[in-house]
């Protein structure tokens, strides 16, 4: 049961996440209910790898590994910039967790295409299409300095949000 759990467990997580991360975008969810969230994520993100590390030793699962792994700082990243930040909208540092969580699984989601045939191949470049056009959405929205609850910054994370989460569902469904 505990394997399966590990095996099933992010398809509720991974959108569960972004639609927070949308939610904190907009304001009604504020800075201390985030920094819990990324307590959270920061112990369930080195339990996970550690109590998967073996399992996820080769293949499309190696680079997933490499993806939690990454995750780890950037996501402790943002749990620092929501400590010390006067205003953790404006903070470099939950912007850098926020990005890096845009970005981080767009290769992985790509490599698991390229590894993949048929209907899994389809869905994984679409998710990381999706990922990336979103990233790059919200990015632009980020460096023009748009506020925090722009349509473009949403629009980004919303892309983001579905296309992470067709991989995800499509992975624990598939496999």
């Amino acid at each position: 049961m505990f394997r399966r759990t590990r095996e099933t467990a992010p398809a509720g997580l991974v959108p569960l996440a972004w639609g927070f991360t949308v939610a904190a975008h907009l304001g009604p969810v504020a800075d201390r209910p985030v920094l819990i969230a990324h307590l959270v994520m920061d112990v369930l993100l080195v339990a996970f790898v550690g109590l998967s590390w073996g399992d996820m030793a080769t293949g499309v699962l190696r680079a997933w590994r490499l993806v939690i792994l990454a995750g780890i700082p950037v996501t402790l990243a943002g749990t620092v910039g929501l400590l010390v930040a006067a205003d953790p909208a404006s903070s470099p540092l939950v912007a850098t967790s926020v990005v890096g969580w845009t970005l981080l699984p767009v290769p992985a989601l790509w490599y698991t295409g390229r590894e993949s045939r048929g209907t899994a191949r389809t869905v994984n470049y679409a998710a990381a299409t999706l990922s990336l056009a979103g990233a790059v959405a919200y990015v632009v929205g980020l460096a023009s300095g748009a506020p925090i609850d722009a349509p473009v910054r949403l629009a980004g994370l919303a892309l983001v949000g579905v296309g992470q989460t067709v991989g995800i569902v499509d992975a624990a469904a598939r496999y």
